[in-house]
């Protein structure tokens, strides 16, 4: 298709529906510039950079304000610059911690194969504090006095109160 002002091929076509009447407009380059609808034109590589999944992810991803480590720089490397940067990218490490961890979001550690009785018995205790707090907002008052009795039994070294099973 050639201009409408002159025998250059078109750039720009454009069709206009006014009151059901029909226009098509085909400009040139030149004219199309001439008349506003060509703006300042950039290398193709630049205008398709900025439909990149990795350019929007790179703009939109904050940077430590300690060391100044990106993301994008993070996931290169593996590793982060400094101790601000877990705050900085900690909802974006979540996952990958979780991950790595098989689900593991807090340090448990290692302990001495001596203390796991009491590693048990304190987890026990955590967990029945868990339990009758929970029957007391639920206004299960016996059961609430069933599992203070069994803490009680607890504190006194009771082994035998620590077989039972915590729910009821």
């Amino acid at each position: 298709m050639k201009c409408d002002h002159c025998d250059k091929p078109a750039v720009v076509h454009e069709t206009v529906i006014k009151n059901g009447e029909k226009k098509e407009i085909h400009l040139c380059q030149a004219h199309a510039a001439s008349v506003g609808y060509l703006p300042d034109l950039q290398p193709l590589d630049k205008i398709l950079a900025n439909f990149s999944p990795t350019a929007k992810k790179a703009a939109a991803s904050p940077a430590c304000a300690t060391c100044g480590m990106t993301l994008a720089q993070f996931r290169q490397h593996g590793n982060l610059g400094c101790e601000a940067c877990y705050s900085t990218f900690e909802k974006m490490l979540e996952p990958l911690i979780e991950r790595a961890h098989a689900g593991g979001t807090r340090h448990v550690g290692r302990s001495p194969r001596r203390s796991a009785e009491r590693i048990d018995l304190r987890e026990l205790r955590m967990k029945l504090v868990r339990e009758l707090d929970e029957a007391v907002a639920a206004e299960q008052y016996e059961r609430a006095a069933r599992l203070r009795d069994r803490l009680h039994g607890l504190g006194e070294g009771g082994a035998a109160s620590a077989a039972e099973p915590a729910s009821e």
